[in-house]
């Protein structure tokens, strides 16, 4: 097992888990508050769904991946390139995304579940089938932003699958002992630091998806195909990367401590092309700024903090989560 890769999924498992534990906190607190505990079944359902649906689609994933891996066809090896590339910058969107705009749209969050709660229970006879809805889309967006990038980046490593559960585990003893056992918790803070490892992860995810577009322009090029034969003419180890940066895998290699923990934290890879290199720092460029100044606008806007969550869970103290 590759532990480097356990900490990328186990980070990201952790922010989205705590993510859709922090919303199903919320909807059970307002659950209990307006007398309709009953339905709360409908909450575990609702969780139950949204992680077998992720499930489902790794599982898709991996069996595309194995297929693609045992197949003999000439293609097969073009088409697992093209469809890391298409899976990588989806999670780089997906991840992008959760970064920046569920930061700037944080505060507003528990107004909205508490918004739907209130709809689902004026619904009557559908109250059980809102909630179940509300739960399993909150469960299913965080569940499927962690498959994604765990396709993309690992496929069927062992260490991002552990790293994932482990992810999972944390999220939920978090939100236990936010929310059952009321301890504090600084939310805010804890998606601060979480947030910015993300950002240097997906950075990372920037480089190898950039590999992988190297590897499928070759392949299209190896196969004579129109402008691709042209564009990769007279090419020994790039297509599209451009000229080496540098070669540092005799002493510094990044399967190797300590150049393991620096790809697995930053991004780092021992051998970099120009490609890569401008793509790593215009993601950090465009996204990290969007990120801080989403953080700074944030906590500069006028705020009526509610009070830390009591043992029981209620509304009136239940946090508000915030990247």
């Amino acid at each position: 097992m590759n532990f480097a890769d356990v900490l990328p999924t186990f980070s990201i498992a952790l922010r989205e888990g705590f993510e859709a534990v922090l919303i199903v906190g919320l909807v059970l607190a307002c659950l209990r508050q307006a007398g309709q505990s009953h339905l709360n079944r409908w909450v575990g359902l609702g969780i139950l769904a949204g992680l077998g649906l992720s499930a489902l689609v790794g599982f898709g994933l991996a069996g595309v991946f194995g297929v693609l891996d045992r197949s003999a066809a000439p293609i097969a090896p073009l088409l697992t390139e093209l469809l890391k590339v298409a899976l990588g910058t989806l999670a780089i969107g997906l991840l992008s995304w959760m970064l920046v705009w569920m930061t700037q749209q944080a505060k507003q969050l528990k107004g909205e579940v508490q918004s739907s709660v209130q709809q689902a229970i004026g619904n009557g006879d559908g109250a059980s089938w809102k909630i179940f809805s509300l739960v399993t889309a909150a469960v299913l967006q965080e569940g499927l932003e962690t498959v994604i990038f765990i396709a993309a980046q690992f496929q069927q490593s062992l260490g991002a699958a552990i790293g994932a559960i482990a992810g999972l585990l944390g999220a939920v003893v978090m939100g236990l002992l936010l929310f059952r056992f009321g301890v504090r918790i600084d939310v805010r803070r804890f998606f601060q630091v979480v947030g910015v490892l993300l950002l240097l992860v997906v950075a990372g995810l920037v480089v190898s998806v950039l590999k992988h577009l190297d590897a499928a322009v070759l392949l299209l090029g190896a196969a004579n195909l129109a402008w691709f034969a042209d564009l990769c003419a007279g090419a020994k180890e790039t297509c599209v990367l451009g000229p080496r940066l540098w070669d540092w895998s005799g002493w510094l290699n990044d399967h190797q401590l300590p150049g393991v923990l620096l790809k697995t934290l930053l991004g780092y890879r021992d051998r970099l092309y120009l490609t890569q290199g401008i793509g790593y720092s215009a993601f950090l460029g465009v996204v990290g700024t969007l990120y801080f100044r989403s953080l700074a606008q944030r906590d500069a806007a006028p705020t009526d903090r509610p009070p830390a969550p009591p043992v029981d869970g209620s509304v009136d103290g239940s946090p508000r989560p915030s990247a």
